[in-house]
């Protein structure tokens, strides 16, 4: 794989927190990667939710679905740009696998909770899951990843948590949050895939779902000049065939236009190699145009979608078996599994055990010990 000078090198890694011999056959990066699918927490993506939840029906995207497309358009993305493709499927594989049951919801729910106890960021704790809680190794809690894809993994950290980080690891993947500098390159691309992704299928789910209409989005531009491209060339297209082709054509110019911002970006920065380019400032960019565009569709989404009325009363009631279940283990640790419930951070301990859970086990397991079905 042919790399730009300013692409993630694995042969020059800042390596691991456990140092290990080199794997014959695959980089760095790509052992992250096999790490990464091969870890539990990746495997509950399927039950967790994005806008929908899980039981609300088979076709609606989860966060394994989501994850799956951050990667494929990051790698598309990278290899235009010569970007290193193993590095950011690491990182987009990775990327929300500290997320908690029931999406946005539950990360609100579990940070007020823990309010009185360090608070709770899902990008944090995603961090938490590779370097802490996932249990596959001998030598080492933890998937022992690079530092090239654990600093993509942290997306955003409060200044609070990246000063205990910078404690704990000196120089590590907190540093960037107290200095103004920025990951490499692949975790930008990652971190504007992940943009790109929801967005299309948020649109895709939500007319599926039946909570906004072809209709309503007259009121996006950036669907609409795609809606009206695939008109030109099939008049007679209608129902999801045209929904479908109209998020492909956007899905694909919005691909193209940050292939030509951040070329161009580059090309003002000239950054010489990876670590040149964490001092610049962020370089994998939409252009104006595009920024302003996707901001719209964003804004959209926010009132037409996640704010429905049927979204906000599933969401209610999934942050009361949230918040149930917390209170209700930390009077009774020994309701969870014994790996948790023997933690002398009992607060920690509970909101690990809930954040790793998947929609319908919380579901489960608040009927067992509140009598209540809410689902």
């Amino acid at each position: 794989m042919l790399t730009a000078p300013y692409a993630s090198q694995p042969d020059r890694s800042r390596g691991r927190q456990f140092p290990e011999p080199s794997a014959p056959t695959r980089s760095e990066f790509q052992r992250d990667r096999d790490r990464i699918v091969h870890s539990t927490a990746f495997r509950r993506l399927v039950y967790k939710t994005q806008v929908f939840l899980n039981h609300e029906g088979d076709l609606f995207r989860t966060r394994l679905t989501h994850s799956l497309e951050v990667a494929q358009l990051g790698r598309s993305i990278a290899r235009s740009l010569g970007l290193n493709e193993d590095l950011v499927e690491a990182v987009a594989l990775a990327h929300d696998l500290g997320h908690t049951p029931f999406g946005h919801a539950g990360q609100d729910v579990l940070n007020d909770c823990m309010g009185e106890h360090g608070g709770f960021e899902h990008n944090l704790q995603s961090l938490r899951v590779v370097d802490e809680l996932e249990e596959r190794y001998l030598p080492y809690n933890g998937l022992n990843l690079t530092f090239e894809t654990r600093e993509g993994i942290l997306k955003h950290c409060s200044r609070r948590h990246a000063e205990m980080l910078e404690a704990r690891e000196p120089g590590g993947v907190g540093l960037r949050f107290l200095n103004g500098t920025q990951p490499s390159l692949e975790a930008q691309l990652c971190n504007l895939a992940d943009e790109i992704a929801y967005n299309a299928h948020d649109i895709d789910d939500g007319v599926r779902s039946g909570l906004i209409t072809l209709e309503q989005l007259e009121a996006v531009p950036l669907f609409v000049r795609f809606r009206d491209e695939t008109l030109r060339e099939f008049p007679q297209a209608k129902g999801r065939r045209l929904l479908f082709d109209s998020i492909r054509r956007m899905l694909s110019q919005q691909v193209y236009d940050v292939i030509d911002a951040t070329r161009a970006r580059i090309a003002e920065h000239l950054p010489l190699n990876a670590n040149e380019a964490r001092q610049c400032p962020p370089l994998v960019r939409f252009s104006p145009g595009m920024r302003e565009a996707s901001t719209q569709l964003k804004r959209f989404l926010f009132k037409e979608l996640y704010r429905h009325p049927q979204v906000n009363e599933t969401t209610a009631r999934a942050k009361q078996v949230l918040s149930e279940l917390f209170h209700a283990y930390v009077a009774a640790p020994q309701e969870m599994q014994s790996a948790f419930a023997e933690r002398g951070d009992r607060h920690r301990a509970v909101a690990d055990y809930i954040a790793g859970m998947t929609d319908r086990f919380a579901v489960r397991e608040h009927e067992r010990l509140t009598g209540q079905k809410l689902f």
